[in-house]
């Protein structure tokens, strides 16, 4: 189990600074244009599984929330999620052939709003997925809702078909907080849907909230936090609000004098450590908590937790197909993603039946560094021999880089460097985004060209 985190302010000062979140090595800041249908064939052919991932992107929300970065579309008119559907459909329909030796073994449909989709659309869609794709009998299926617009009849309907994880985007529950943010809710609605899906039997239940928003304090949030713990979910995302209102238009909206200053979010982060940890969650790592019979918090004590796109995860085996709208797809040695907005995904679908727009091939050094960064980043430790006979290299030589780039943390505390192991110390699991850019080639090329969330 990770090492609950030792605070160290003048450390923190030192290396709060911004990185990736490593969902994926190379990032997605690697994907360059030109790739096609083709290569996601060329794809399956040098992969090792048989096991597969599905990511849906459903685009649509009914209102804006102002801290929102992710790919979305405002709209009040339903019928837009038909068109949708009817080219998603098509996309389907050229993929799924590609999969006929795959099988599903998990589904995760996020956004946007998946759940802006009526009961009727949302059995559409399932139907086309379980017509086309060959699903386990206890393939996990999961999808991300705003309770406050959830229709009344949707949670029983996504049991019937077959959904048994449900994530509730819930971010803070301070009236304040919601009203600067657009994004008003009631926790007595929350807690009426919670208690629904426990009825209902949901597997797992998870809450996404983020710190960093207009008028949170220490004291506030830690009101929201004990409000999260009564309630009970069975994983947490507690995430760092990224302020970049030159990349998304809506954060243009949000005062920065009313943000905690760097300071203070430091100091609510530390205080929802303590208290999640006091309640019995597990600390999976960076912003995740999990309750420890969760299969999240047994995967990391058993070393089989995995991350990709949709964060840490158990299926590691699988490889990840998105579909629609931006999504991304990590099959064998290539990532490709879909045309980003959807006007050219409409295009590329209906003309190639294919939106895929980029992409990039691994490379074995990629694969490498690949895995050295996904074990750090689910187990922070490191055991030398172990992955160098799993990758047939000399460690010392071939991550000669790496090492020389760790002696600085290392001097610091925050990583033991040893002739056998590297093991992230209860000072550094707060950086291990720091710690895992020392393995990162492609690094310092995107450092020039983007802006990353800050480690903390």
């Amino acid at each position: 189990m990770i090492k609950l985190p030792q605070w160290d302010d003048s450390l923190i000062n030192k290396y709060n600074i911004s990185g990736p979140r490593y969902t994926s090595y190379p990032t997605a800041l690697s994907l360059e244009s030109g790739y096609t249908q083709a290569d996601l064939v060329d794809a399956i052919a040098h992969s090792d599984t048989r096991a597969l991932s599905l990511y849906i992107h459903i685009p649509f929300c009914h209102q804006l929330c102002y801290y929102c970065g992710c790919n979305k579309i405002i709209t009040r008119h339903q019928s837009k999620a038909d068109v949708y559907l009817d080219h998603l459909e098509l996309e389907i329909a050229a993929q799924a052939p590609l999969f006929k030796a795959y099988q599903v073994e998990q589904l995760h449909l996020g956004g946007g709003t998946p759940t802006f989709l009526t009961t009727a659309q949302m059995s559409r869609l399932v139907t086309m997925l379980e017509q086309h794709f060959t699903f386990t009998p206890a393939a996990q299926r999961g999808i991300e809702i705003d309770p406050r617009s959830l229709a009344e009849d949707m949670l029983p309907a996504l049991k019937t078909l077959g959904f048994n994880r449900v994530s509730f985007g819930v971010q803070d529950f301070n009236d304040q907080v919601q009203a600067a943010v657009n994004r008003p809710q009631q926790i007595a609605e929350v807690l009426s849907l919670l208690k629904q899906a426990r009825e209902l039997g949901f597997k797992s239940i998870n809450m996404d909230m983020i710190y960093g928003l207009p008028h949170q304090s220490v004291e506030s949030y830690r009101d929201t936090i004990a409000q999260l713990i009564e309630l009970g979910p069975d994983r947490v995302s507690v995430f760092n609000y990224a302020h970049l209102p030159d990349r998304f238009a809506a954060q243009r909206k949000l005062k920065e004098a009313d943000m905690p200053n760097a300071k203070e979010k430091l100091a609510i982060f530390k205080q929802t450590l303590t208290q999640m940890s006091d309640a019995g969650y597990q600390f999976i790592g960076m912003d995740h908590f999990a309750k420890t019979d969760d299969e999240l918090a047994v995967a990391q004590r058993h070393n089989h937790l995995h991350r990709n796109f949709q964060g840490y995860t158990t299926h590691g085996n699988c490889d990840l197909l998105g579909l629609g709208v931006s999504s991304i797809s990590q099959i064998g040695n290539a990532i490709l993603q879909n045309e980003k907005d959807l006007r050219p995904y409409y295009q590329a679908v209906t003309e190639r039946h294919s939106a895929i727009h980029k992409g990039v091939k691994l490379t074995r050094d990629d694969e490498i560094r690949a895995a050295a960064i996904k074990q750090l980043i689910c187990h922070f430790e490191l055991d030398k021999a172990t992955f160098a006979a799993e990758h047939d290299l000399d460690f010392d030589d071939y991550f000669a880089d790496a090492l020389t780039a760790l002696k600085p943390l290392a001097e610091d505390g925050l990583v033991d460097l040893t002739e056998q192991r590297i093991e992230v110390t209860a000072k550094g699991n707060l950086f291990i985004r720091i710690i895992c850019m020392c393995f990162d080639a492609y690094l310092q090329q995107q450092i020039k060209n983007t802006r990353f969330s800050r480690v903390i």
